[in-house]
């Protein structure tokens, strides 16, 4: 008797010959389905660059598949027969084949994951073991401990791999090298740029699509120079690890208004989207310094990012649930500002923060989180406000990865299990990390008055409604121990005027 064949589906961010429902498929009988609806598109209103991105790398990797001697049914956004959502487009290949079996490598985002499990097929779910620390064994090592720090995760990730290890012990003497990768950067003409791609004829024409069907969507769509397919990836690889990674370190937390990339890869949506491993990405840049062509605390700094921040990320949002993006711990309430979405400011950083995004959907980790996210924290926005604005704007942003840097990094929304004090700053950080300061209309200096910066302002009235839950924290008695000595007067001139702002801000009007 003739089996029925099984619905084999690949998703936007699974565009790897290695995954697992790949790996589990009969090419003689089973079809790989493959789907481009609304419902993916505009679930948030995802950055028209990005739906680019994802579409163009979708359509190249299925006929990568049909190349290899898979039979793949892929379906167009602008296909009459295509379905509004993935469920209704399963459901529609199942008839089309007589299929009752539907195989899904595990999606990064509940709401997907709820909606394919609830498909009225027989569904087999198979781990994502594309990340390099399974969720279960995410899941133990959380077991075992009463705070989950990074640190700790990603010298076990280090252990695991053996990258930049000596038998046990790191390579250098020392685990972690962000002392020395916290400098701020100048202008500099020679600086290398990342590899940008000339769109071919199927970027092209998704391009065009993209343009038709998103246009209302925030961000500009071209110009796009994204790497689209493995070929393109591997390249952008090569010229990161050839020219950007020696000065990575040291340029890592800083930001240029006229320097967008600096010294960054912008491989992320690479690897997100299966393109590239993590692991080959880490074990390149481990071959740059053995050979002495890129020093240890670049090299160190850009494999934590991968093998330390993005997997436990992932065993975060992994071990929280479906409901993790809805956390808020400090119940913060307020609306999303227009200023994220390109409204009027006169703060050079969000208006350069903003922009950029706007612009290329990128913006680097401490623009995220520094700027916008910080501004976020203080300014007492909603945290699923914020979380919907990053899942939307970023071209890498996918929630098992999103999430937790919002939720549980940017916004302390998770209360702490993350982080052990919230990721809020004055404006000297910034002044200090940044040549925003120096163009803004505001005075980074000034503590009260009308010139003064917000983020001075904002960031004492933060530590003082929020007092009974931090002023313990060992991490911030300094801090609480500063204002507590500024003058009375001062104080309340601060929290009055941080008031005013605050009030300004969330009726609408451009500080």
């Amino acid at each position: 008797m003739t089996q029925k064949p099984r619905l084999i589906l690949v998703l936007g961010d699974q565009l790897t010959d290695s995954l697992a429902g790949l790996r589990a498929a009969d090419p003689a009988r089973d079809i790989v389905v493959m789907a481009e609806v609304m419902a993916e598109s505009t679930a948030v209103p995802h950055h028209p660059q990005k739906i680019a991105l994802v579409l163009t790398a979708m359509r190249k990797f299925a006929r990568q598949l049909t190349e290899q001697g898979y039979a793949v049914a892929y379906s167009r956004l602008d296909d009459p027969e295509t379905g509004p959502s993935l469920p209704t487009e399963i459901l529609r290949r199942a008839a089309e084949y007589s299929s009752d079996q539907l195989v899904v490598t595990t999606p990064g985002d509940w709401r997907l994951l709820q909606e394919l499990e609830a498909v009225p097929l027989t569904v087999t779910m198979l781990p994502d073991d594309r990340f390099i620390c399974a969720a279960e064994v995410f899941t133990a090592w959380a077991a075992e401990r009463k705070q989950l720090r990074m640190e700790w995760f990603y010298r076990d990730m280090r252990r695991r791999t053996g990258l930049l290890m000596d038998g046990e012990q790191p390579i250098g003497g020392q685990w972690n090298f962000d002392p020395e990768n916290r400098k701020a950067a100048k202008p500099d003409m020679l600086r290398p740029k990342p590899l940008r791609f000339t769109p071919d004829a199927d970027t092209e024409a998704v391009l065009d699509l993209v343009e038709t069907r998103f246009a209302s969507h925030f961000g500009k769509l071209r110009p796009f120079h994204w790497p689209t397919d493995r070929t393109q990836a591997l390249q952008a690889l090569d010229h990161f690890i050839s020219h950007s990674l020696p000065r990575f370190g040291d340029e890592q937390d800083a930001m240029l208004t006229d320097d967008p990339f600096l010294s960054h890869s912008l491989l992320s949506p690479c690897i997100n989207l299966g393109l590239l491993s993590p692991l080959e990405v880490c074990q390149r840049a481990e071959a740059e310094y053995h050979a002495g062509r890129a020093p240890l605390n670049a090299v160190e700094g850009f494999i934590r990012q991968i093998i330390g921040w993005r997997e436990y990320m992932r065993g975060i949002w992994a071990l929280n649930g479906p409901e993790y993006p809805t956390w808020n711990a400090l119940q913060h309430k307020a609306k999303l500002p227009a200023v994220y979405w390109g409204g009027k400011t006169k703060m050079a950083c969000m208006k350069a923060s903003v922009a950029q995004t706007r612009d290329l959907a990128y913006a680097h980790h401490i623009q995220r989180l520094m700027i916008t996210g910080n501004f976020a924290l203080l300014a007492g926005i909603d945290p699923a406000f914020v979380h919907e604005w990053y899942l939307a704007v970023y071209i890498d942003a996918f929630e098992w990865v999103e999430a937790p840097n919002t939720i549980g990094m940017s916004q302390f929304a998770c209360g702490g299990q993350l982080g052990s004090k919230p990721y809020v700053s004055s404006g000297a950080y910034i002044d200090r990390m940044s040549d925003y300061c120096g163009s803004c209309a505001y005075k980074v200096k000034d503590r009260t008055g009308p010139d003064a910066c917000p983020f001075n302002l904002l960031y004492w009235q933060f530590l003082d409604r929020h007092r009974d839950r931090f002023a313990k924290n060992p991490r911030m008695a300094q801090m609480y121990r500063t204002w507590d000595k500024m003058a009375e007067t001062h104080r309340a001139t601060v929290l009055a005027e941080a008031e005013d702002l605050l009030a300004a801000l969330h009726s609408g009007a451009a500080i």
